[in-house]
C-alpha cells in the first residue's frame, strides 16, 4: 500500500452508501411533489419508498457492524 493513499474501510463504505441513501430519499420525494405529472410523480413516491427502505436496512447494518 502506498503510504500517501488514504484506506476507505468497510464502515467508511457503509456509511457513505447509507447518507447517500437518505439523500436520494428526499430528492425523489421533493421530485413527487413539484411534478404534475400523476405517472411520473407516482414513480418517484415509489423511488422515494425503495431507497427508504435500502436507507433502513444500510442503517441497521451500519450500526451492527459499529458494535464489533
Amino acid at each position: 500500500m502506498n503510504e500517501n493513499e488514504i484506506e476507505l474501510t468497510t464502515y467508511d463504505r457503509l456509511l457513505r452508501a447509507w447518507e447517500n441513501s437518505m439523500e436520494l430519499v428526499r430528492d425523489y420525494e421533493m421530485y413527487s411533489k413539484r411534478i404534475e405529472d400523476e405517472k411520473i410523480k407516482q414513480v418517484f413516491k415509489d423511488f422515494a419508498e425503495d431507497e427508504g427502505m435500502h436507507a433502513s436496512k444500510l442503517r441497521n447494518i451500519l450500526l451492527d457492524y459499529k458494535k464489533q
